[in-house]
Order: structure tokens, then C-alpha cells, then sequence
């Protein structure tokens, strides 16, 4: 069964941890979807992200919404698979 295209995006501020998480998201999502990265050195991403609810870094970001994997400690994987589907 084919999945649908998401749009994911993800908010970064270039930190170790950020880089991880871009690694971790194109892993798991393959080629299979658009993958938007996001600096937040600039002040229109960082509105944006606010909008979105957004209060740390990293962030994921799937179809517009913040991503429940990013909730808590950080980005987790197995939370970011189940958005996906």
C-alpha cells in the first residue's frame, strides 16, 4: 500500500543535535517525500516556526504541523515513522 506525500519540514539552528535530527528525518523518510530544511539564524523562518508553535530547536514539521515527535526531549524516531504513514 503506497503511502501519501508529506511535506517535512524542519526548523534548525545548525547545532550537532539539528544536524542529527536533518540525518534522522531523511533516513526515515527517504525519498519518498519533500524534506525542507530551515535556518533559524533568519528572521523570517524564526516567525514562521513561531507561528507554528514552535519553542525549541529541533523541529519537525509535517503537512503544517508541528510534529508530535518533536514533543518532550527531542525529535523521536519511531513517533516521526508513525506521522509518516
Amino acid at each position: 500500500m503506497a503511502t501519501a506525500k508529506h511535506r517535512i519540514e524542519i526548523y534548525s539552528a545548525g547545532c550537532a543535535t539539528c544536524k542529527d535530527t536533518i540525518e534522522m528525518v531523511k533516513r526515515v523518510a527517504g525519498s519518498d517525500h519533500d524534506i525542507h530544511v530551515h535556518d533559524m539564524q533568519r528572521a523570517d523562518t524564526a516567525a514562521r516556526a513561531k507561528s507554528l508553535g514552535i519553542h525549541s530547536v529541533p523541529a519537525v514539521v509535517v503537512n503544517g504541523k508541528l510534529a508530535s515527535c518533536c514533543a518532550g526531549r527531542g525529535p523521536d524516531e519511531s513517533v516521526l515513522r508513525e506521522a509518516l504513514r
